[in-house]
């Protein structure tokens, strides 16, 4: 790619961005859609480059005032063109906020002409957030190539343009814009051609596609409000999505009411909450993963001969929670291997263990293989405990990472698997990053990577990764590969309350 430009409409955004860009060349390309479109055929006829358009803007809704940013996602215009998408604007957006800036992600509008009054009302309830005159016209100047937008506002509907404060408020854009450029740099650092390469299997497992579907189902049949006791799977947006749609998400059974319809989360609960549950007459859907309830199966008859079970996991997690409720007074969680050579029981012979069922494989079997050394009686499990989503999703991560300079793995920071695949990742020789989505993407991550492994925890959405690689090619070239360690085809059965 050509190198890379920022285009400044007028010259006191020019001179706001001076020398504060780094190695990108700053351009005055003018005021209006025709001095945008002339800049954007000069510039863009050296071939693809990375183009950021930097410049003041005015505000079409009130939430955003004078010395914000606004970021595009989208640029719109006023006629009837296709809008045109920014997909590296997310991360870009993270990267000023880290520099203390107040910004907004959201559609631009580029108008030929000054907006003001009801129109300005108008193209606010339509969802833009800033009106210019010219960012997408200048979008041509890429030629392909990473584009953004970054406004700073002047304007806002309740103080127009054209009022004594403007030239107080210009300044407050004006600087904003200056504090922003050590982000603007970090997204031209981060422009390049480069690999993408997939890890398969990744993202949602059966388990999690059951209990979505479970809730889902749940509420096209009971209507809303539908009750659900913790998160239905650890994470953030699909939570979102379902509490948009009416399920309510509550930490206990206490909050619900009584005879209300609930659902179960997948990770497992102890038979103390089902005991509350009857006891207050809720209509009651379980969402428990199979795999799960294999677990707690397994637990209970060791416990039900005698033997004292160590349970490999972490405390604090839901399963784990769930699991030792089965039998609190005959289970012994072990968290780690140093737990794993000062445990102890009643009775050394009659001992067994079982495992979490989102851990980290070599670390659970590094902890199994201290427990069987210090117990020759133990019993293990009939199979694997470790679900057959997580070790396939372990499995791939580390081929993946074994060939890249970066992993990103998608999921949520309470998913136990999602933080597992990104601790193998790193294990594997690669820096290894876990982000909920695109927002959390750090610039300065890509700098230099041209090998980028992509995975997501078995809790995370697809379009989620699909995000992540539209911002990847939204940075430049990319080709993408997929490493495939295996293929997966096992289907769960619904509850009847909802089959």
């Amino acid at each position: 790619m050509a190198p890379g430009v920022v285009c400044a409409p007028l010259g006191v955004e020019l001179a706001a961005l001076r020398g504060a860009t780094g190695s990108a060349r700053i351009v005055r390309t003018g005021m209006g859609p025709v001095r945008a479109r002339d800049a954007a055929a000069w510039i863009g006829s050296a071939g693809p480059r990375p183009v950021l358009v930097a410049g003041v803007a005015g505000a079409l809704v009130d939430d955003v005032r004078p010395g914000d940013l606004v970021v595009a996602s989208e640029i719109r215009f006023t006629d009837f063109r296709a809008p045109v998408t920014v997909p590296t604007a997310a991360p870009l957006a993270t990267a000023l906020r880290r520099l203390g800036l107040r910004v907004h992600l959201g559609p631009i509008v580029s108008s030929p002409v000054v907006v003001e009054g009801t129109r300005r009302v108008e193209l606010g309830r339509e969802g833009a957030l800033a009106v210019d005159m010219e960012s997408g016209w200048l979008a041509e100047a890429a030629a392909g190539g990473p584009f953004a937008v970054v406004r700073a506002i002047v304007d806002t509907p309740e103080a127009p343009l054209l009022r004594p404060g403007t030239p107080v408020r210009g300044f407050t854009a004006l600087r904003a814009l200056r504090r922003a450029a050590p982000a603007l740099r970090e997204w031209f650092d981060s422009t390049g051609s480069r690999d993408v390469v997939l890890a398969e299997p990744r993202s949602f497992c059966a388990g999690v596609e059951r209990a979505i579907d479970i809730v889902d189902r749940a509420l096209d049949r009971y209507g809303a409000p539908v009750y659900v006791r913790r998160q239905i799977v650890h994470n953030a947006h699909v939570v979102r999505r379902l509490t948009e749609r009416g399920a309510v998400f509550v930490q206990e059974l206490a909050e619900v009411p009584e005879g209300a319809t609930t659902v179960l989360a997948a990770h497992g609960v102890s038979p103390v909450v089902r005991a509350e549950a009857e006891e207050r007459r809720l209509s009651v859907i379980d969402a428990t993963c199979p795999l799960v309830a294999k677990v707690h199966a397994e637990v209970k008859r060791h416990t039900g001969r005698g033997e004292t079970v160590f349970l490999i996991g972490h405390s604090d997690h839901e399963e784990v929670e769930g699991t030792v409720g089965e039998a609190p007074g005959a289970i012994v969680v072990v968290e780690d291997e140093a737990m794993a050579h000062t445990v102890t029981a009643p009775d050394p012979a009659r001992v067994s263990y079982a495992m979490q069922t989102t851990l980290a494989v070599d670390e659970a079997e590094r902890i199994a293989a201290v427990l069987r050394g210090r117990f020759p009686a133990i019993a293990a499990p009939r199979r694997d405990d470790i679900c057959y989503a997580t070790t396939n999703r372990q499995r791939a991560i580390r081929a993946v990472a074994a060939d890249v300079d970066l992993v990103i793995v998608v999921g949520s920071e309470n998913s136990s698997n999602s933080r597992r695949l990104a601790e193998v990742a790193s294990r594997s020789g690669a820096p290894a990053h876990l982000v909920d989505d695109v927002g959390e993407i750090d610039l300065s991550w890509l700098a230099g990577a041209r090998r980028i492994g992509v995975s997501a925890g078995a809790s995370a959405p697809p379009e989620l990764v699909d995000e992540v690689v539209s911002c990847l090619s939204g940075l430049g070239p990319v080709a993408v590969e997929v490493t495939t360690t295996g293929t997966e085809d096992v289907v769960f059965t619904l509850p009847k309350e909802v089959s």
